[in-house]
């Protein structure tokens, strides 16, 4: 039997509002808990809601990033589960008439182009945040979290491995930062998916029953258990039980590896849906959607383009510097400040890259561009030798001083002084002579050791090309 995987995705995407969806509480995150929430977000009897116009911009412009039509007609509609985090038992989402219908986006497999279409994407409000103590019989419940406003993007059932999921999941990461929708903060909660995973013959026209996984909010996470649900579904269908599989929603368990099952999956008629009686009809000016358009972004495709052009770096930087808006931005910063961009993208994707390693993706650079700019400028004027410049990188990187000011500190001007070199190398050379010996038989690694020794008694800081040379020319003689 020979079987091929179905995947759609339903991503929950956090708006950048200062605001609540329907009040003005912060939506700030880390907050003591329940201290931004007010008789609205917390579903008090008697309360009105009150649309914040920049959710229904931001959701514009992810629409139109994702290339979808925009309905200039909607409605809000209540979608009713009882569920502590849910403090009204409903929440306020849209059900048939969504904000965006009909878009698609294009993802890079290797080389080749693939485009997945975009079924919706609907305006929401989020849930409160439940708190499971360890050891304790008790639930605890912050709606700091609760109204906070939300876009829902869902995908057509067209992704064929949990690789392609997770690439089209980057991929939109990026595309949603370079708009300024979110922060995509995925540890924050900011980014969250739900991801529906199904099996059926190659060839096959028809869907088989789908398994729907809730709250993944980590690309690592969301590989794992699609990997491993379709690991579950494959042996269940080789073994001739395809049709024990029932349509559920699984959790993802990270200490077990597996997925495990959570309840019964809902139909829409099991929410009861029905139009939102408190919100009017929601109209949308065509004025708003060209003022959105017009004011987008370059998109990370199109800047990666143009990065590679402009600059003439290499395309595997290129790909590391576009991953985030905040990266690119850094690197274009620092190149106004002089210097070969090259050697910038070098620094930044190689020696910065390395000391920020472990720190997450979406850790901010604390070094000026300017004193990035004049560090790189003091390695190739050999002001300083590169092992000397990485230190000073470190020192940058927790350190609010120039590179000018922490070279002086710590004594790293390289020394370029030829007789100074001279003198220091004679005396290595006078103290190895199995070295010297080595080299006119013609082992070339007897130099390197002898400068390695020279590099030693400068304490790092001489010119390791000058030394390399005046060492070839003190050996001959």
């Amino acid at each position: 039997m020979r079987l091929e995987t179905i995947i759609g995705l339903e991503i929950h995407v956090e708006l950048a509002t200062k605001s609540k969806i329907f009040c003005n509480c912060s939506t700030v995150f880390g907050g003591v808990p329940n201290e931004n929430t007010c008789p609205i977000c917390t579903g008090l009897p008697g309360t009105l809601p009150v649309l914040n116009e920049e959710t229904v911009k931001l959701a514009i412009t992810a629409g139109k990033a994702l290339n979808c039509e925009i309905n200039l007609v909607n409605k809000f509609d209540r979608k009713h589960y009882f569920y502590p985090d849910l403090p009204k038992a409903y929440q306020i989402s849209q059900f048939d008439i969504p904000l965006c219908k009909k878009g698609y986006m294009e993802i890079d497999l290797g080389g080749n182009q693939k485009i997945v279409n975009i079924t919706r994407v609907h305006m929401e409000e989020d849930a409160g945040k439940l708190i499971h103590l360890e050891n304790e019989p008790v639930t605890l419940v912050d709606y700091n979290r609760a109204g906070v406003p939300l876009i829902e993007i869902v995908t057509a059932p067209e992704l064929r491995s949990p690789e392609e999921a997770v690439t089209f999941l980057k991929s939109l990461k990026t595309i949603l930062q370079y708009t300024g929708v979110s922060d995509c903060k995925m540890q924050e909660g900011s980014l969250r998916c739900d991801v529906n995973i199904s099996l059926r013959q190659v060839g096959q026209e028809t869907y088989n029953t789908r398994v729907e996984i809730k709250n993944l909010n980590s690309f690592r996470e969301v590989l794992k258990a699609l990997k491993q649900e379709e690991k579950r579904q494959r042996e269940l269908y080789l073994h001739g039980k395809g049709d024990t599989i029932q349509q559920e929603t699984r959790r993802w368990d990270e200490n077990k590896q597996n997925t495990v099952i959570m309840r019964k999956k809902e139909e829409s008629q099991d929410y009861r849906y029905f139009l939102e009686p408190d919100l009017g009809t929601l109209v949308i000016e065509e004025s708003m959607i060209q003022g959105i358009e017009d004011n987008l972004p370059e998109f990370p495709r199109a800047r990666r383009e143009r990065i590679l052009k402009q600059y003439g770096i290499k395309e595997d930087q290129a790909d590391l510097l576009i991953r985030e808006k905040h990266m690119i931005n850094y690197f274009e910063a620092v190149v106004t400040f002089g210097g070969n961009p090259l050697e910038i993208s070098n620094w930044i994707t190689v020696e910065l890259f390395k000391e920020l390693k472990g720190k997450g993706e979406e850790v901010r650079i604390p070094i000026k561009p300017k004193y990035l700019a004049e560090l790189i400028k003091m390695v190739q004027e050999e002001s300083i030798s590169r092992p000397a410049g990485k230190l000073v990188l470190k020192e940058l990187l927790v350190k609010d001083k120039s590179p000018a000011e922490i070279v002086g500190e710590k004594d790293l001007e390289q020394i370029s002084d030829v007789q100074e070199l001279e003198t220091i190398a004679f005396n290595i050379i006078t103290e190895n002579p199995q070295a010297v010996e080595d080299y006119k038989k013609g082992k070339a690694k007897a130099v390197g050791y002898l400068v390695g020794q020279v590099m030693k008694a400068t304490k790092g800081q001489g010119n390791p090309q000058l030394i390399k040379e005046i060492i070839e020319k003190e050996v001959q003689k």
